[in-house]
């Protein structure tokens, strides 16, 4: 039986892996996204990791049928198009996705697929991840942004105008200071992106008094948290104590407002499933632990047991989704 490639390209990284009808992901590659090069740069390097695997999966004795990709940007999922992108990929909107790499491929363009990567990665987790036979699923990543996707009957809600999965971007109460909503990646402010991505999470431990010399990312953010304070004295330990305060203030934060968000969504869709992903996800219970509370707090009743889990398949997720989009 064939098989296709599915390909995750983001704004850092772009991988890809040989799929096959039963998800299983048997050889994979990465390489970075030529993030400064242009769209059609990224089409020649996409192009030539994808012939790669092919190649390689003939060696195997695997026939290859069928390109399916989760990429940045806002992806017209008919035409194949780029609609949009943010400046994390130079020149990538109008990027024609679909048809530039079906004509670098030799590929029929009806076996070549695009989505949104979040939906893709999405979808995987609704296929044979921690969403698997459920017949809704929302799944929302908190990480460097903040994205979402709704997978009703196997397909994943895309909109009218392909910009369904944006649900980093709706009002919080928690994204202010001092009675100034916070500005938002997207031009707009006091949005849920503004306060409950990674990035975001940490602005507040600077906001609350933390110091870069403690912490420089937001995975320094829950490395501070998470110390110890004993063995400083004096005003050495008072300021570290400080910044392990705003540490923990701030991921309380950020987690309340993941929480809230999601909750909101939840009481709008009614999915049978929830899925958390994305780096924030992965941080551990001091994360997770009062996002889920923020979160049932805002459920209405009959929705008080709805399952929020883990994602479960990790980097492979939009490889996997991207796949399925060409094998169903």
């Amino acid at each position: 039986m064939t098989h296709v490639i599915g390909v995750d390209l983001g704004g850092t990284k772009t991988a890809a892996g040989v799929v096959s009808p039963a998800g299983e992901v048997l050889m994979s590659e990465t390489f970075p996204t030529l993030n400064r090069a242009g769209g059609e740069a990224i089409l020649d390097a996409t192009a030539a990791l994808i012939a790669g695997l092919v190649e390689r999966a003939a060696d195997a004795g695997i026939s290859v049928s069928g390109v399916g990709i989760g990429s940045a940007g806002v992806i017209d999922a008919s035409s194949g198009a780029v609609l949009s992108a943010t400046d994390a990929i130079h020149d990538w909107a109008g990027t024609e996705l679909v048809s530039g790499l079906s004509s670098r491929l030799s590929l029929a363009p009806s076996m070549v697929r695009a989505v949104n990567d979040v939906h893709a990665h999405a979808l995987g987790e609704a296929w044979l991840g921690a969403a698997a036979g459920s017949s809704s699923s929302l799944m929302v990543a908190f990480g460097t942004g903040v994205g979402g996707s709704f997978v009703l009957d196997g397909s994943p809600v895309l909109g009218h105008r392909f910009v369904g999965g944006h649900v980093g971007h709706f009002a919080s109460p928690y994204a202010a200071f001092e009675g100034s909503p916070l500005p938002c990646v997207c031009g707009g402010s006091g949005h849920v992106e503004a306060i409950a991505s990674g990035p975001a999470l940490y602005e507040a431990f600077l906001r609350f008094g933390g110091s870069t010399l403690d912490a420089a990312d937001s995975r320094g953010v829950f490395a501070l948290a998470t110390s110890a304070t004993d063995g400083l004295d004096g005003g050495a330990g008072a300021a570290f104590a400080d910044s392990r305060a705003a540490a923990l203030r701030a991921i309380e934060v950020a987690a309340a407002a993941a929480g809230q968000a999601v909750g909101g969504l939840i009481n709008i869709l009614d999915p049978e499933t929830v899925v958390i992903s994305g780096g924030l996800a992965d941080a551990g219970e001091l994360w997770w632990k009062p996002m889920e509370f923020a979160l049932r707090q805002e459920l209405l009743a009959p929705l008080v047991s709805v399952p929020v889990v883990r994602a479960t398949l990790g980097n492979t997720a939009a490889i996997v989704g991207a796949a399925k989009l060409v094998l169903k």
